[in-house]
């Protein structure tokens, strides 16, 4: 569809979604907090620079989707996909529209068109590879197994339903909430070690709303649960995710020596907020165009781009952070950064061109070097609960 589509049909399609934010006259004076929706239905609340930031982003989304149209009209619908297989291509590969030598890398941390995001993160990630290897009917097959069975999976996903993202045009609707449950609940059932666990549901809630459709968001998850991120983020006792922030810890020293230093001193532990990022991958703290923005990378890059991510937020607020006095204050800091990181190039020019260079081997190194402590410590816990449970019986 999209490789004969006309540049003015496609221009028209894609500023459809995304649509010039205008505050009222009185917003404009008074430089009061305002509420706009943005392009995937979510309810924001800023002030008039906001939106204007949020004006400016959108029209080099606009200029981005021109780019994408010129290559899909040159190379073929499926372009990148020539170029994502073979790296001797990828290194010689010189687009006219941008310049010489500009990789498809360095084109996706510049963001997809949201227009063209469900087939370029399904192709890219391997969500479609996935999908290839199974039955055609699968997902379908899957949903009418499970229909009707309960599990402590199932009670928990009921549960958090209507917690995710309350006031969403049509997430907050029955046709939304089933939609999201049928998705979980497959995936329960698809992987009983990871069954459901709390984040879940504001990643696939996101998956939803980009990819339109059940099946493909169900992939989607698949993909990043099994292939992108690390084993065990998701299973009940968190290892995979406890070994992320031990890693992080170790970076944040690394690359932010003077603010780990102050937090330490401050006895902070980043686990406090850096968990729910790593758990909901910036989807309950960063505004939803600027987590897709980072999606974009991650499904192509890898989770690496979640410690740039990370590393990123606490460094463009190094000097604030070094002047907090509390542990609350630290915590508020970095909950009003990411909030109103509008600009999602701001924070992906810090996190790929001000933080030092991570290869995807070096942060394996380093989970196998956190993964003994981790295991131990989860162990001990274990040892003393069960204690707990010998005492009150």
């Amino acid at each position: 569809m999209y490789g004969i589509q006309s540049r003015r049909d496609l221009a028209l399609e894609i500023q459809a979604q995304i649509p010039i934010l205008r505050p009222s006259i009185h917003a404009r004076r008074a430089n009061l907090t305002v509420k706009f929706q943005d392009i995937y239905g979510f309810l924001v609340e800023g002030n008039v620079d906001d939106v204007n930031v949020l004006n400016e982003v959108r029209e080099k989304v606009r200029q981005q989707g021109r780019v994408w149209w010129a290559l899909e009209a040159s190379k073929g619908a499926n372009w990148y996909l020539q170029t994502h297989a073979s790296s001797t291509l990828k290194a010689s590969l010189k687009f006219s529209a941008l310049g010489n030598a500009i990789t498809l890398k360095r084109l996706i941390r510049k963001g997809i068109p949201p227009v063209l995001r469900p087939k370029v993160w399904f192709s890219l990630s391997g969500a479609a590879k996935k999908k290839s290897t199974a039955p055609e009917s699968y997902y379908d097959d899957l949903i009418k197994a499970v229909d009707g069975k309960a599990t402590p999976a199932t009670r928990q996903i009921d549960h958090d339903l209507p917690r995710t993202f309350p006031g969403h045009q049509w997430l907050d609707t029955q046709e939304g909430q089933g939609a999201l449950r049928r998705v979980l609940v497959g995936y329960s059932f698809r992987d009983s070690d990871v069954g459901y666990c709390q984040g879940l549901n504001y990643v696939a809630a996101l998956l939803l709303l980009v990819m339109k459709t059940e099946e493909d968001a169900f992939w989607m998850l698949a993909v990043l649960l099994e292939n992108v991120l690390v084993n065990d983020c998701y299973t009940t006792n968190l290892s995979g995710c406890h070994v992320e922030q031990r890693v992080f810890k170790d970076l944040l020293i690394k690359n932010c020596p003077r603010i780990a230093a102050h937090l330490d001193a401050l006895e902070f532990d980043v686990s406090l907020v850096a968990t729910e990022w790593f758990l909901c991958l910036f989807s309950k703290s960063l505004p939803s165009e600027t987590t897709l923005r980072v999606w974009d990378v991650l499904f192509y890059e890898g989770a690496k781009v979640l410690f740039h991510v990370a590393l990123a937020i606490f460094k463009m607020k190094e000097e604030e952070l070094i002047l907090a006095q509390h542990v609350g204050d630290v915590i508020d800091i970095l909950q009003k950064t990411t909030h109103h990181l509008f600009d999602p190039d701001e924070l992906l020019t810090v996190a790929f061109d001000k933080i030092g260079s991570m290869t995807t081997t070096t942060i394996s190194k380093q989970r196998k070097k956190q993964e003994p402590a981790v295991m131990a410590e989860l162990d001990l816990r274990l040892k003393r609960l069960n204690s707990l449970n010998e005492d009150e019986k």
